[in-house]
């Protein structure tokens, strides 16, 4: 009896557990954007699941256009003061030309790349039943099933975090029924060589905008089965077997981006020989192992609707104004799992399409786009609890510093070190694509701030140590760069951009001083202060920073009440632009908050007024983090239900649908939709870091740690009245657990992993062993909040009525704590 009733409930929780962890389909997918990703930070696939014809396409991690170069302009230097005279002078388009011409002299960055995809021909499937295909983001496998000719055939695949191997089994329910061919397709030259039970791929070096490939790809896949296996010059064939694993494996001669001798032939035998010597059951153990731990670390429960039963693409396509809450934990999870896929230690940073990309010519390359785009990636690791995710990004951040420290002293005479609006593989530090983009110097300072962050989640002084020197040389940059302005007085970075976006009245957006460069200058040189008074080093250089914070441009409001984007009064109150790059205060820095400076606050409410709550996907994942901070959850709750808008998987160019072929009604219903079939973020096109940015949006949520206290609950929406997460970490080394109900806190756990005081903020009472009624200021430094300089006068909003607690927390306990 018991047995039955467990049995019983199972399958009552069985649709509402799938619901927020599984996305299915019941039909192959027909495009790349219906097909679902694996990944294991070096390789990622996209797997079809189609019946007869299986297609997986393939990428790896290194696998980019040119080779070692850098693209800093030997002419910049001899016209830096000429172009910051134009600017000064209001001359901005002449100052424009002159940097198209001698600043950004190319190249403009290279090319990640497909390494093609495997191709499975399958004899003897026909006509098919009870197709089913998933994945399942608990185990991180890509499953197919169904039933062809009486025979149930099986696939299941996974990218191996422990092995480094992608691992795909076949299975046929009859003895001997399974039969196919193994080949290889790639739109890039490339050979492909079968013998016995291997196929390998040899993919050739790809030049790019005078840059000589130098970058040689290996893709190799081993076959062992129960089944008879051949080969010939069409692929490999496997006959009359019941079973058939099939270990994928790929490399390139890249070692890092001024080496490039590896050995990729000597790199896919270590790891084909060392994985095809466990069974299938015990590689899928070894992965489980590994990923599960980091994908369990955080749970979001919401409640599903009855859509949460539809497959994903239907429900998607349902979602808007319905209860589904479900959708959103989904996504969620998706999210991390994402991360987890594409960013792991030892390899590159997840680039604008993640690690997967099957064209030869991606949007924008699919390089690091460090003026938001590489920088939203990684907006989750900290908050969702993936930590170790981080390692990649600030590994590229270490070489960065390396080639930014070259361009900052040729192009513009400054110590420290810099970097641009983008990046590649290859660390270029130049400015790329033209002016109004590419001259924003202000891109390695904002990844910087990455690692200070990392510091305040952590409290790790060995970490900030080993650190201080990148974070220290990102301040030296403006210390050398920044120049006073002629008429305010103020030090000011010239010159720049507000990314992609320039002030009414101006026919550019070349500048000086806009918002964006002094609240990045401020969090640099602010964050290398507050290292030094850590680390109690270099008192003078603390006193030197602190003079030229005191000179910095104060955040400024204008006619129409909003925060200025400018150092003028340039703002258009009817431009809906995607960047709203003068809101990186409010986030992801902490410079603009309810409590100290409300004025600040409501310009920036009525600055996301009017921007309005469309927008491209990435933007609606920097909007749902902005209304966050707002404390504004029903507000960020519409801003995710304008990116959960299905958009079909032919609607993937720039104008918004591209190939979609739809009926003009159906053009109609999707012309806002923000997210295709296996959920990828819509630009439109895809672009991952929508999915990475709503993901920390949706934890912004719940909890924030920036502004003088742990806030519980900060941002909860309506539609989400009862809930619970459990693994969301804090600034000032806590993690925190909570449960809610009618709209309001139940309870909450809190981990201490470091100690020290823990400062609680909420709007309801709370009870706790401990617990004592907060007073005077933040008694935490590794939460507390900005202290910046605000030239808006008058009243802001309301300061919100919360209720504040302080607790002394020792490392690795826990505290309990409740509504009253």
């Amino acid at each position: 009896m018991k047995k039955l009733s467990l049995i019983l409930l199972m399958a009552i929780l069985a649709p509402t557990l799938r619901a927020q962890d599984v996305l299915w389909y019941d039909t192959p997918a027909e495009t790349w954007l219906q097909a679902l990703p694996l990944g294991n930070s070096h390789m990622g696939a996209m797997v079809f699941g189609g019946t007869a014809h299986e297609e997986i396409q393939l990428n790896d991690e290194t696998f980019w256009s040119g080779g070692p170069h850098d693209n800093n302009s030997p002419r910049s230097l001899g016209r830096l003061q000429e172009v910051r005279d134009l600017i000064f002078a209001g001359r901005e388009e002449e100052a424009a030309q002159i940097v198209g011409e001698d600043f950004i002299v190319g190249p403009h960055g290279m090319k990640y790349l497909t390494l093609g995809s495997l191709m499975l021909d399958f004899e003897g499937v026909g006509e098919t039943q009870d197709f089913y295909r998933d994945l399942d983001l608990r185990n991180a496998t890509a499953g197919v099933s169904f039933i062809s000719g009486g025979v149930k055939y099986t696939r299941k695949a996974f990218a191996s975090l422990a092995d480094d191997v992608i691992v795909v089994r076949l299975e046929a329910d009859r003895k001997g029924a399974l039969s196919f061919r193994l080949s290889h397709s790639c739109p890039l030259p490339s050979k492909a060589e079968y013998d016995g039970a291997a196929l390998t791929a040899h993919i050739d070096p790809v030049d790019h905008e005078g840059i000589e490939g130098k970058v040689f790809a290996e893709l190799k896949a081993e076959v062992k089965t129960d089944g008879k296996v051949s080969s010939d010059a069409e692929g490999v064939h496997v006959s009359g077997a019941s079973y058939a694993t099939v270990f994928i494996s790929s490399a390139t001669n890249y070692v890092n981006y001024h080496d490039i001798s590896g050995d990729p032939s000597a790199m896919i035998s270590n790891a084909l020989a060392a994985a095809e010597k466990k069974s299938f059951k015990k590689l899928m153990k070894r992965h489980v192992k590994v990923y599960a731990p980091q994908y369990e670390r955080v749970r979001l429960e919401l409640a599903s609707g009855e859509n949460s039963r539809l497959r994903t693409d239907e429900r998607l396509d349902a979602f808007y104004g319905s209860d589904d809450m479900g959708m959103v934990s989904l996504l969620f999870n998706y999210g991390r799992y994402l991360l987890i896929s594409s960013s792991q230690p030892g390899g590159q940073p997840a680039n604008l399409q993640g690690i997967w990309n099957n064209s030869v010519d991606a949007p924008w390359d699919s390089k690091y786009t460090i003026n938001i785009n590489a920088e939203m990636n990684y907006w989750p690791a900290e908050v969702t609890n993936l930590r170790e995710t981080a390692e990649p990004l600030f590994a590229f951040i270490r070489e960065l510093s390396e080639t930014g420290a070259i361009t900052a002293r040729e192009m513009y005479d400054c110590g420290g070190w810099m970097a641009h609006h983008n990046t590649d593989l290859w660390r270029v530090a130049g400015p790329v694509d033209g002016p109004e983009w590419g001259m924003f110097p202000n891109g390695g300072a904002w990844l910087a701030t990455h690692l200070w962050q990392h510091y305040l989640f952590t409290g790790d002084k060995d970490f900030l140590r080993e650190w201080y020197p990148v974070i220290k040389g990102a301040a030296d940059f403006y210390l050398d760069y920044m120049q006073p302005h002629p008429e305010y007085g103020w030090l000011v970075v010239v010159p720049s951009v507000s990314p992609e976006h320039g002030p009414m009245g101006k026919n550019t957006a070349m500048t000086a001083g806009c918002t964006m460069d002094n609240q990045i200058v401020f969090d640099a040189l602010s964050q290398a202060r507050d290292a030094a008074k850590a680390l109690g080093v270099d008192a003078d250089y603390v006193a030197r920073l602190e003079g030229v914070i005191s000179q910095i441009p104060p955040m400024q409001v204008g006619q129409y009440g909003q925060l200025q984007e400018w150092i003028q009064d340039g703002d258009d109150p009817n431009d809906e632009h995607r960047h709203i790059s003068h809101l990186y205060g409010l986030y992801p820095s902490n410079q603009i908050s309810p409590f100290s400076h409300p004025e600040l606050f409501n310009a920036a409410r009525r600055t996301l007024e009017q921007r309005g709550d469309m927008a491209t996907g990435w933007s609606l994942g920097w909007k749902t983090n902005f209304w966050a901070r707002m404390l504004d959850g029903d507000h960020a709750f519409t801003i995710i239900s304008n990116m959960l808008r299905l958009l079909p998987a032919g609607g993937g160019g720039f104008g918004g649908f591209g190939g979609f072929g739809g009926s003009d009604a159906d053009r109609a219903r999707y012309r806002n939709g923000r997210t295709y079939p296996n959920l990828f973020d819509a630009h439109p096109p895809f672009q991952i870091d929508g999915n990475f940015g709503v993901t920390a949006g949706i934890a912004e949520m719940l909890l924030q740690s920036h502004d003088g206290a742990v806030h519980l609950l900060p941002a909860l929406p309506s539609a989400w009245a009862a809930g619970s997460v459990s693994g969301l970490c804090a600034r000032g080394g806590f993690t925190v657990s909570m449960s809610w109900a009618d709209g309001a806190l139940k309870d909450a756990k809190v981990k201490s992993a470091i100690g020290g005081v823990l400062r609680i903020r909420s709007a309801v009472p709370l009870k706790g062993r401990g617990l004592k009624p907060a007073s005077g200021p933040c008694p935490n430094a590794l939460y507390a909040p900005a202290e910046v300089r605000s030239a808006a006068s008058g009243d802001g909003l309301a300061t919100p009525e919360v209720y504040e607690y302080d607790i002394v927390t020792k490392p690795g306990k826990t505290y309990k704590i409740t509504k009253i």
